[in-house]
């Protein structure tokens, strides 16, 4: 079994040679073992992070399972499916992720204010609680950008219930450190272990379920039995599944490609975009947390943004971030671009940006036109109610 590769060469031609690799192991392979979290991470497929920045879309991963594995891929298109599942949830219902900023901005007030919870806070992100196996996870994570599946629930299940930490504060950790770390499977993930996304049903990290699933390497004691759900407030209405715009090809134009869609393809309207227009690049990671973000993510992202620059052609394609929108509206202005053409950035950081960009776009007569991936917009409709109901919808 090939072992995962650390740091990640954040390409797209190292995305596809990933998923090549591992597709004979998707079927039963993948489903036998893929709960095992061994040195080097064998048994899982390490593609996480590139759908995540969508060096590689979760459509064409799906599309390669399903022709190299027409049955018996069930486990593994699942675990691709929930990225969808969460992402679209969540778009639907963007006071969520309002509530958990609010929610982490009190909680780091509190550490500021509460000297013990700062040093319980501080020895949990930095693996010296004397927790077995909690501890090597979160020196895993900020030293490689990456923790397997099962270990995260472990970590979250740990940190929530027997250190009584904010969860807010664990879902940031994460979010801070891992690679594949987005708003949407990060956040509800939290909330989903904490009791808070399916009313009353936690997740109890157990010592025997840890020492069975890492071949004995780890087996903590003192775990707590008490895994009650956090209080929680009633799930807001669902909004309407959002709708992509139709470009206008009449409109002198610039492609913006943004960290969470870095394909640069998929859109059938893009081709003369592509040929005659600017390509232009929004960074927006160190707004993933209010505080410093782990080299891994940082690097992983700067080095995508170079291969997909290189990828289409435009090498030196300048690049802003949000912290200069009047900047970028500016320089498109001054190019004469009339219509700003970007993926659908799903609710985070980016959108957010997007958001602040609008306006200051329209003020220059620029028209700001968002792109809908098919996948996306056949599949959010169906984030209702649990994964297991939205599964049967898409499927």
């Amino acid at each position: 079994m090939d072992s995962l590769p650390l740091p990640l060469p954040a390409t797209r031609a190292a995305a596809l040679a990933r998923l090549a690799a591992f597709l004979p192991r998707a079927g039963l392979p993948y489903a036998a073992r893929r709960n095992e979290d061994l040195p080097g991470h064998p048994h899982v497929s390490g593609l996480s992070p590139y759908i995540r920045h969508r060096l590689l879309t979760e459509a064409e991963v799906i599309d390669a399972t399903l022709r190299t594995h027409p049955q018996g891929a069930d486990k593994f298109l699942a675990e691709v499916w929930w990225r969808t599942y969460w992402k679209g949830w969540l778009e639907r219902r963007p006071a969520i992720w309002s509530a958990y900023r609010q929610g982490l901005t009190a909680a780091l007030n509190r550490v500021q204010t509460e000297s013990g919870l700062r040093t319980q806070w501080e020895a949990a992100c930095t693996g010296d609680t004397g927790i077995d196996g909690f501890d090597h996870w979160a020196r895993e994570l900020v030293a490689t950008g990456y923790l397997h599946n099962h270990a995260r629930m472990w970590f979250a299940s740990i940190w929530i219930f027997t250190l009584r930490l904010p969860w807010e504060l664990g879902a940031d950790f994460f979010l801070r450190h891992l690679i594949d770390g987005d708003p949407a499977s990060n956040t509800l993930s939290w909330r989903w272990v904490g009791g808070l996304h399916t009313q009353g049903k936690t997740y109890a990290a157990t010592t025997d379920n840890i020492a069975k699933n890492t071949g004995g390497r780890f087996r903590p004691a003192g775990l707590a039995r008490d895994c009650a759900a956090l209080p929680m407030t009633p799930h807001p209405a669902p909004r309407p599944v959002p709708q992509g715009d139709i470009p206008d090809p009449t409109l002198p134009s610039a492609l913006l490609l943004h960290e969470d869609d870095l394909s640069g393809d998929g859109f059938a309207s893009l081709s003369a975009i592509r040929q005659d227009g600017p390509l232009l690049f929004l960074a927006t990671t160190p707004r993933r947390s209010p505080l410093a973000i782990g080299t891994q993510v940082a690097d992983f992202v700067t080095a995508a943004l170079d291969d997909t620059a290189r990828r289409l052609g435009q090498p030196d394609a300048p690049r802003f971030t949000d912290a200069t929108p009047d900047a970028l509206a500016d320089h498109l202005a001054a190019q004469g671009i009339r219509q700003l053409v970007t993926p659908y950035a799903p609710i985070g950081p980016t959108a957010a940006a997007l958001q602040r960009l609008a306006p200051l776009l329209q003020d220059r007569d620029i028209r700001l036109t968002r792109l809908l991936r098919d996948h996306d917009a056949q599949a959010w409709p169906h984030a209702t109610h649990g994964f297991f109901r939205f599964r049967e919808g898409v499927m």
